[in-house]
């Protein structure tokens, strides 16, 4: 079993491959084994053989891929959790319950777990506190504490966490949250998204006014078109929020009988009640065409149905050999048995089939394509319920869901017989890694963005080398069909469709999905914005439970950008990273800072770039001939001077340097105490900037050092109890001694 790139190869070694001091996944082979070995473990000791080599064939080849959680957890004995994201709890709005509720969240995401919630309990910013004279912050300022949480949990020790704050467009400040994103610094871990229910489509189709509520107090009537305009704008200018439309989601829910949804996880293809989980895989669409680009190209439907049952029996699985960061969420996932099984190389297989993405016998295909997973997914879980029960929480009232009203008679003879293992069975993830892990099919539903790309990748030393990436269809095409002519009818990507295209593509999948899919529809940035502020109305009518567009522009910048190969293959792009060009001449001023701990002073460079309105910082550099602080100033300087390449506001910059606090003791400059020289360096970029703010010490924070200071820090355990007695440093707290 061998990668095809050496892309995929360099995932599986960084994110998927297990690595111990006792065992390490030699090969990827192993690593399927492991995987497989670990799920069977839910199967009678007798079936488990029997499974495992089902489980692993599902695996080679990638056809079926579980979430990047499932394979670098699964068989390692690690305390992280198998499911990809959570939604938290019910916010409730009061002090003690919102700070319980952030700890949670913060337990969720140190075992690897991504988070959701809604934040539409807590009362607006102003609002009377009872019984102790004060006016809430509102949910906004409470966000900020979840958003600076986040940034400190490395979750499962692999990757930063991720979010989702939702909030209800009736929300007394729905307003303020609509605009967030504008600030380049606030909210960096959120996504977010507006819950929008029938009601307000219903106000804006009639030019209405509207209510913003909180617990039955009207607190301002706006007009429903112009808030609408309001989110619009802020979308086409800063690609958030997105939109989920609240009240579709839940009438559409399988479980609508036994729970209420108000939010969703971070890349919205899960919605889910309080403290519900979602646990994903993808069956892979490309890897089971016949015969790709000839005429007699289809897909397998048979190996299709084959597949899907053993991916549902897999995913129930894992809901019973996971851990759960809390009993909460074990409670939820055990009694429903959701799962989230979807697809991935769609845009991939279509190609092979001579099949162009967005055009009506596209969405003829998937239409056809998806109705099959949801017959076969639906008599899998039927099938499992006869053998192993049925989640604990059915009632014969499921039969009347929408989702179960359009089965054929044959599976809805078979659910009403025996049942249902899994309150709900598919969604369609971004699998973003996971298709690259999968020799870079395309991802999702989503179109190719590009067949081709120039990739960075970083060595070992720290040095970068680009390597070439390709599509796996255009890579497929020239094994198979060296250098004929690509029909450009075919090979279309995002830089080629229309955002009628997109929505297209993602009304007919969900019509076949139980819960939702994550799917971003690009825009141009040449888009007007009158015809941008159509698209989501459109996807309402359409009957998509929720929206995301994303257009580059000034405040997120282009996150992948493209550049013609040549004239013949003009649809084939090479993408590189957002960042502004340099010019060949900047402008700026260097500041001399003396550093009293050190002999030698540092030097502060800032320059500029001229914008329209006026100039800002573009990169900053940090020199001195002392060479220790060599290694952590030349890595300072490369990430500050990334984030001022990316503009907008970057007064944050200065506010993190002014929080850094050196156990080893601070400085006076000018007769304050600075608590470290990263501090000293943010009052630089605060004063190039031209702000004044003071970055002295907080006096407890000055006493604590100067007290700390006249005794050392002990290099064994880290405790200022460190005295220099008879010649040795001896340490008052763990007794480490060592003589000078």
């Amino acid at each position: 079993m061998t990668f095809e790139t050496t892309l995929a190869e360099e995932i599986w070694d960084k994110k998927y491959k297990f690595k111990s001091d006792s065992a390490t996944d030699g090969s990827l082979e192993k690593t399927f084994d492991r995987v497989a070995t670990a799920i069977a473990k839910a199967e009678t000791p007798s079936l488990r053989k029997v499974w495992v080599k089902k489980f692993k064939s599902a695996l080679t080849g990638f056809q079926f891929i579980p979430a990047g959680r499932i394979l670098a957890g699964a068989g390692t004995a690690r305390k992280v959790t198998l499911f990809n994201c959570f939604v938290m709890g019910t916010v409730p709005d009061d002090l003690p319950g919102i700070f319980e509720h952030l700890r949670e969240a913060a337990i969720t995401m140190q075992q690897g777990g991504g988070v959701g919630m809604d934040f539409s309990t807590i009362r607006p910013n102003g609002a009377a506190v009872l019984g102790v004279g004060a006016n809430a912050s509102g949910p906004l300022s409470f966000m900020d504490t979840w958003d600076a949480m986040c940034r400190t949990i490395m979750s499962a020790g692999q990757r930063r966490g991720a979010m989702m704050g939702c909030l209800r467009i009736d929300h007394p400040n729905i307003e303020s949250f609509i605009e967030a994103k504008r600030d380049g610094a606030r909210f960096r871990n959120f996504n977010l998204s507006v819950l929008v229910p029938d009601a307000f489509m219903a106000a804006l189709k009639t030019n209405s006014d509207w209510d913003l509520v909180h617990n039955d107090t009207v607190y301002k009537t706006v007009s429903a078109q112009s808030l609408w305009d309001k989110l619009m704008q802020a979308t086409y200018d800063a690609a958030e929020p997105g939109v989920i439309f609240v009240d579709r989601v839940n009438a559409l829910n399988n479980l609508a009988y036994c729970e209420t949804i108000s939010a969703s996880n971070p890349c919205g293809e899960q919605m889910l009640p309080p403290y519900g989980a979602c646990l994903l895989g993808s069956l892979n669409l490309a890897t089971l065409v016949k015969t790709p680009f000839e005429k007699t190209a289809c897909l397998d439907e048979d190996k299709l149905e084959d597949l899907t049952a053993t991916a549902v029996r897999f995913l129930d699985n894992v809901i019973d050999v996971s851990r759960f960061p809390l009993e909460a969420q074990e409670k939820e996932a055990k009694s429903k048995r959701r799962i989230g099984l979807g697809v991935t190389g769609l845009a991939d297989a279509l190609i092979f089939c001579g099949i162009a993405y967005g055009s009506d016998e596209a969405v003829k295909t998937t239409e056809q394509w998806m109705g099959a997973i949801k017959r076969a997914a639906y008599r899998a879980s039927a099938g499992l319920a006869k053998e192993k029960g049925r989640f604990s929480l059915f009632e014969t009232e499921i039969l009347e869901r929408h989702n179960l009203l359009s089965l054929d008679e044959e599976t809805r003879s078979l659910i009403t017989s025996h049942g249902l293992r899994n309150g709900c069975l598919t969604s369609i993830a971004p699998t973003g890694t996971t298709s690259l892990f999968a020799n870079n099919v395309s991802s999702g539903v989503e179109p190719v963005f590009a067949f081709s790309y120039n990739r960075k990748i970083k060595q070992a030393d720290g040095s970068f080398h680009t390597e070439a990436v390709e599509d796996y269809a255009l890579s497929l095409w020239k094994r198979l069909k060296g250098d004929a002519v690509m029909p450009e009818d075919v090979f279309v990507s995002a830089q080629t469709l229309t955002p009628e295209h997109h929505l297209k593509m993602q009304a007919a999948a969900q019509r076949f999905i139980d819960s939702s899919i994550s799917k971003t529809v690009n825009c141009p940035e040449d888009i007007s914005f009158e015809d941008f502020q159509g698209i989501y109305s459109r996807g309402f009518d359409m009957g998509c439970k929720g929206l995301t567009t994303y257009r580059p522009n000034s405040i997120t910048g282009s996150i992948l950008s493209t550049t013609d190969e040549s004239t013949k293959d003009k649809d084939l792009k090479k993408l590189t990273p957002y960042l502004p060009p340099r010019a060949e001449k900047l402008t700026g001023s260097t500041y001399k800072l003396k550093w009293p701990p050190s002999e030698h002073a540092v030097y502060v460079t800032i320059n500029d770039t001229e914008e329209v309105d006026g100039m800002r910082p573009f990169e900053i550099f940090v020199n001195s001939k002392n060479m220790e602080h060599y290694p952590w100033t030349l890595a300072l300087t490369r990430m500050i001077s990334a984030v001022f390449r990316r503009g907008g506001d970057v007064s944050f910059v200065a506010e993190e340097l002014k929080a850094v606090f050196d156990p080893q003791g601070g400085a006076f400059l000018d007769g304050k105490y600075v608590p470290s020289l990263p501090a000293a360096i943010g009052g630089i970029v605060f004063k190039h900037l031209g702000l004044d703010v003071d970055i002295t010490a907080d006096p407890v924070i000055t006493e604590a050092v100067n007290t700390a200071k006249k005794v050392g820090l002990c290099p064994k355990c880290s405790q200022y109890a460190l005295l220099r007695k008879e010649g040795c440093d001896t340490c008052l707290e763990c007794g480490h001694s060592k003589c000078g």
